[in-house]
């Protein structure tokens, strides 16, 4: 069976950006029969403030949105990302790293493409010859990297087409941050993987990321369990950046407590998937309504004054 999830991540509250992108994900699955999973990416320490989880949870459920089964947390996975970790680093395919994120930037000369911060430079790759030497000469813990191959990766997204993502593109990623906790990467990968998890639906500012996780499936020899990408434009502020608190308050929380109709909201939502479907809506419309090929290709501006 086709299988997808919706992945919040309980570093701050659910705003309409990803209520779009979950919508539209809960949408391709209803209509075709596929299974949902509720993740939970609790991983990022410091910044997943308590109770969070929760409200996203209520967030999503007031909207109508539902799944199969108990919500997965990843912080209940942390010794299969350990695993995992020591089988890259024993087979040379990732190394200890102790640069900082300002050495790393200050030695970079290629900005991301999408989010302009540095690309690693590879400064610690082949420098080291076991994770303990990096923490004896610097006193620092070491994140872990992989080590991108040569090349380019190609992949066909269901929305955004035929995709070739350059090596130089890439860099180095962090599959382990010097605390011993997994990173991004890694985690989705092994988490998708044991689940059985054959459809991705997310914004296209993570479409460098399925590069780097394709990578890593192959790296982990789990080349067979490569989902289907789907990258859609993201909702961005009047500025054209991503939304954030810059842009007042997009939270779904928030339109909640100001007694707002969720059906107003999927009514907005709906417009935004390229739905004419008025100022309200219903999951039951939309899921008669919805087209994958009618899905805007271009980036939605929202203006909060306007709603």
């Amino acid at each position: 069976m086709r299988t997808t999830r919706l992945a919040p991540s309980p570093t701050g509250a659910l705003h309409l950006g990803n209520a779009r992108t979950f919508l539209v994900n809960w949408l391709l699955a209803r209509q075709a029969g596929w299974k949902i999973l509720l993740r939970i990416e609790d991983l990022d320490g410091p910044r997943v403030k308590p109770g969070a989880d929760k409200h996203a949870i209520a967030d999503l459920r007031w909207l109508g949105l539902d799944w199969d089964g108990e919500p997965l947390y990843q912080s209940q996975q942390t010794d299969r990302y350990a695993a995992a970790v020591r089988k890259l680093l024993s087979a040379e395919l990732a190394y200890p790293c102790v640069c900082t994120r300002r050495e790393a930037e200050l030695a970079s000369s290629a900005p991301h493409a999408d989010d302009q911060s540095a690309v690693y430079p590879g400064t610690c790759r082949g420098k080291f010859s076991s994770v303990e030497q990096p923490r004896a000469a610097s006193g620092r813990e070491p994140a872990i990297r992989f080590q991108v191959p040569d090349g380019d990766v190609t992949f066909t997204d269901e929305f955004a087409g035929p995709r070739k993502i350059p090596m130089e593109r890439l860099g180095d990623f962090v599959i382990a941050k010097s605390d011993g906790t997994a990173a991004y990467q890694l985690a989705v990968v092994l988490d998708d993987a044991s689940a059985g998890v054959t459809d991705v639906v997310r914004g296209d500012d993570l479409l460098d990321s399925a590069a780097r996780q394709i990578l890593l499936y192959k790296a982990l020899g789990l080349e067979r369990s490569i989902p289907r990408f789907c990258h859609l434009p993201l909702v961005v502020g009047t500025d054209g950046k991503r939304l954030a608190k810059r842009h007042g308050d997009t939270r779904l929380s928030h339109y909640r407590e100001k007694g707002i109709a969720a059906h107003r909201i999927l009514g907005l939502l709906g417009q935004w998937c390229g739905i004419d479907c008025g100022q309200t809506t219903n999951l039951t419309e939309l899921l008669k309504r919805f087209e994958l090929q009618r899905f805007p290709r271009h980036r939605i501006i929202f203006d909060p004054s306007s709603f």
